[in-house]
C-alpha cells in the first residue's frame, strides 16, 4: 500500500483519536486490540488518501458507500492480506462507524451491510500431552543460566497446566503466587474480564524453584517474571525460547507457547472436560470459541481409528 505523509484530516484524526480512549476506557479493550484497530484504521484513511484523491475528512467519512468499502477490502486481498485480518479491519471500521454515527457524524449502515469475508475453518493444534510435559520440563530447557531456565519452565507450566494466554502470565505480579500453597489464580484477562484458575502443585513447586534461583528483588506488586537485567519478562523472549525448543525437541512449528493454552484445554476435553468448565477456565467470552476443541478431539479419534482399525 502506498503511504501518504498525510492520511487524513485533522478532524477525522482527532475523532478517531477520541473513538480509541472509548474503547479503552468504557470498553476496556486489550491493548493489542486497540493497537490493531488503530492499524486498520490507519490502512483504510491511507487507502481513500489515493481513492479518494486527497486525505479524507469527517465529511468523506459521512458520505462513505458501500461500494468504496468493498474497493478496500479488494485492494487489501489483492496485497495478500488473508481473509482474518480483513475481516478485523473491516470490524475495526464498523465500530469507527458506529462511533461517529452516535455523535451524528456518519452513518453506518452502509458498513453493516457488508459480509464479511469467509473465513476458513481452521482447528486449534495443541501439542500431545508427552510432547507438553516435555516442553515445561526444567530438564528440557536450553537456558544457560539456571535461574532463567527455572524461570522459562514455570512460566510454560503456567500456560500449559492453567491455560493462560502469554500475556496473563507475564502480567502476574509476585503476590499472586507467594508460595503459600495457592490452589487457584485470579487472572484479568481480555476486555478487563476477570476469572479463576487452577494451580497445580507442579505449576507451584517451578514457580518456587524459579523464585528461589531469582537474583532480582521480587517486590509484592511487581511483575513475578523478569528478563535477564531485572525489567518485566517480555513476551519475545518467550517466543524465541519456544522455537529453540521447538528445533531442540523435534516439534512440528505449530509448537508456540499459544498452542500450550490450546494442549491445555484439549487435553482436559480428552480426558473428559465439560465444555462450560473449559470455557470458565479458558475466559472465553463464547461457549461456541470453546467448542472448536471438540473438533480437536473428534480429529484426534478418527486418526486413531483409521490407523487402528483392520477395516479403516
Amino acid at each position: 500500500m502506498q503511504e501518504f505523509l498525510v492520511s487524513a484530516k485533522a478532524d477525522l484524526m482527532e475523532a478517531r483519536a477520541g473513538w480509541l480512549s472509548a474503547l479503552g476506557r468504557e470498553r476496556r479493550l486489550a491493548s493489542l486490540t486497540l493497537e490493531a484497530y488503530e492499524r486498520d484504521t490507519r490502512q483504510f484513511f491511507q487507502f481513500l488518501t489515493g481513492h479518494c484523491g486527497g486525505p479524507p475528512g469527517l465529511s468523506d467519512i459521512a458520505d462513505l458507500r458501500p461500494a468504496d468499502l468493498r474497493a478496500f477490502l479488494a485492494y487489501r486481498r489483492k496485497e495478500g492480506v488473508g481473509a482474518r485480518t480483513l475481516g478485523r479491519g473491516l470490524a475495526a471500521i464498523r465500530s469507527f462507524l458506529r462511533h461517529l454515527e452516535r455523535r451524528g457524524l456518519a452513518n453506518a449502515a452502509g458498513a453493516a451491510s457488508l459480509r464479511s469475508p469467509k473465513l476458513p475453518k481452521s482447528l486449534p493444534r495443541p501439542l500431545t500431552a508427552p510432547e507438553a510435559r516435555r516442553v515445561v520440563s526444567a530438564g528440557e530447557q536450553l537456558a544457560e543460566e539456571p535461574w532463567i531456565a527455572a524461570r522459562n519452565a514455570a512460566v510454560l507450566t503456567l500456560l500449559y497446566g492453567s491455560g493462560l494466554r502469554i500475556s496473563e502470565a507475564l502480567g502476574i505480579t509476585a503476590s499472586q503466587i507467594a508460595g503459600k500453597g495457592e490452589t487457584v489464580l485470579r487472572i484479568t484477562g481480555k476486555g478487563g474480564k476477570t476469572r479463576l484458575t487452577p494451580m497445580l502443585p507442579v505449576a507451584l513447586q517451578a514457580v518456587a524453584e524459579y523464585r528461589r534461583l531469582c537474583p532480582h528483588h521480587l517486590p509484592p506488586n511487581g511483575p513475578l517474571f523478569r528478563g535477564a537485567r531485572g525489567g518485566p519478562l517480555d513476551p519475545s523472549v518467550v517466543q524465541r525460547e519456544m522455537r529453540k525448543l521447538r528445533s531442540a525437541l523435534n516439534l512440528p512449528d505449530s509448537a508456540t507457547p499459544h498452542a500450550l493454552r490450546h494442549s491445555f484445554a484439549t487435553h482436559l476435553l480428552a480426558r473428559g472436560g465439560d465444555l462450560r468448565t473449559i470455557q470458565e477456565l479458558l475466559g472465553h467470552a463464547s461457549l461456541s470459541t470453546t467448542q472448536l476443541y471438540t473438533g480437536v478431539d473428534t480429529s484426534r479419534l478418527l486418526d486413531i481409528y483409521d490407523k487402528a482399525h483392520p477395516r479403516a
